[in-house]
């Protein structure tokens, strides 16, 4: 077969960025006065998700010390529904591969799956709380706001899901996720944080909100009674600033890495315009990719490929490197168990490209629209086939490093990746 030709080409988004996260998060928790709230030698829980979040161990650390200034007893408990395989140990374990360990932020880590129920919604759902966070006098909720890979509303992704998903554990995301089938996610997480906020010691949050190259680009540390009206208010700054592919019309999407450090879908269906229907787009999506090929899993994802089932190519080596239990168990957890099915695969990446290229459509694999990527968090600086050459020399906001170049194979025909060194690859 013949390939379609490829131009490196970098992305130039508004990229606001914090320069002193440290000193941000301090002034930022300092602007609620907590020391009117928490008394020296109480404790406080902080919590760490699973995301992958751009200098999340610094972050976390920064909340540590100002809790510590206060004079209180801070400790840091791992918020991530069923990740991790739902074990404690696993759950422990992303948290420390993130570098949140107890000799980098000074606080304990307390991992445990077990949760209390401390209410139950009008719609007769309990709520599930993790008790070390519960039996803590306060807790502190570190999340970042973004756009969700399954939701749609005025509140996504971020503190309130953390209180939610995150601190619910697997037992309370098990049971949230099936409520979601019969109730809005609106419903549902609204109810939900109404009881936690009102029974679970929840002292304040701390927001974060990244732009499109991936670094943290806004910290706000938010009061309990403005968690709703402020989240609001940063999901719409987050989807300004949220990475996107540079066209929206895409024959096929080669992704180098997925993995639930890159999104909670694997890939971010928000870029890939699969937020609507696992295999096509949708006239609500703002992209259309006929066919997706992964090319592997990141390292700090463990083997939880939840959201390989929404490409239909990959390959052989990543179908090893699934860890299917972990992997069942999120999807199942999530409600979407199409997430774990593995796509049509083959040895090769030039196997692969053999058999995707001709279901794209009538143009010759040569005229291709073709799309190579690292992973939908890292868009910034990408590979496009020839064929969009013409859009890109239209656009000031694009701009060719390199090429049009042949298409390259290592000696077991296999792609190079798009950065020089992938987590996953």
């Amino acid at each position: 077969m013949t390939y379609p030709r490829m131009l490196r080409i970098k992305q130039h988004f508004e990229g606001p960025c914090v320069e002193d996260i440290p000193a941000t998060v301090e002034a930022q928790l300092a602007s609620l006065q907590l020391g009117e709230k928490i008394k020296p030698g109480e404790t406080v829980a902080i919590t760490a998700g699973s995301r992958g979040i751009a200098n999340i161990a610094v972050i976390i650390k920064a909340a540590v010390d100002h809790i510590k200034s206060l004079g209180a007893v801070p400790f840091i408990v791992p918020a991530m529904g069923s990740h991790g395989g739902g074990t404690p140990e696993g759950q422990r374990d992303i948290v420390e591969g993130y570098g949140i360990t107890e000799d980098y932020t000074g606080a304990e880590i307390r991992s445990s799956m077990e949760t209390v129920i401390v209410d139950k919604t009008p719609q007769g759902i309990p709520v599930h709380f993790d008790k070390h966070a519960y039996d803590a006098d306060h807790v502190l909720v570190c999340g970042r706001v973004k756009p969700h890979t399954g939701f749609v509303g005025e509140i996504e992704s971020g503190l309130l899901k953390m209180m939610l998903i995150g601190l619910g554990k697997h037992a309370g995301a098990k049971i949230y996720h099936r409520a979601i089938l019969d109730y809005s996610f609106g419903e549902i997480i609204t109810a939900v944080a109404d009881s936690v906020l009102d029974k679970c010691g929840i002292v304040a949050g701390l927001a974060i909100v990244e732009n499109a190259y991936d670094q943290t680009a806004l910290l706000a540390a938010v009061a309990p009674e403005n968690f709703v009206s402020r989240e609001k208010e940063l999901l719409k700054q987050a989807k300004q600033w949220m990475p996107r592919l540079p066209f929206d019309k895409v024959g096929l999407l080669i992704i180098d890495e997925i993995g639930k450090d890159i999104s909670g879908s694997g890939m971010d269906t928000n870029v890939i315009g699969r937020k609507y229907s696992d295999h096509c787009a949708t006239d609500k999506d703002d992209v259309s990719v006929k066919r997706i090929f992964v090319r592997g899993l990141t390292y700090e994802t463990h083997g939880n490929a939840c959201g390989l089932g929404l490409a239909e190519f990959t390959n052989s080596r990543t179908v090893q490197s699934v860890d299917q239990n972990i992997t069942t168990i999120n999807s199942l957890t999530g409600g979407h168990p199409s997430a774990a099915m593995i796509p049509v695969h083959y040895d090769s990446d030039r196997e692969v490209l053999d058999a995707a290229l001709p279901t794209t459509g009538l143009a010759d694999a040569p005229d291709a629209r073709v799309i190579h990527i690292s992973n939908t968090l890292h868009v910034g600086e990408v590979l496009v086939s020839e064929a969009y050459l013409a859009e890109i020399e239209s656009r000031d906001d694009l701009e060719i490093i390199d090429g049009p170049s042949e298409i390259q194979f290592d000696a077991n025909g296999n792609l190079a990746a798009v950065a020089e060194q992938p987590v996953g690859v």
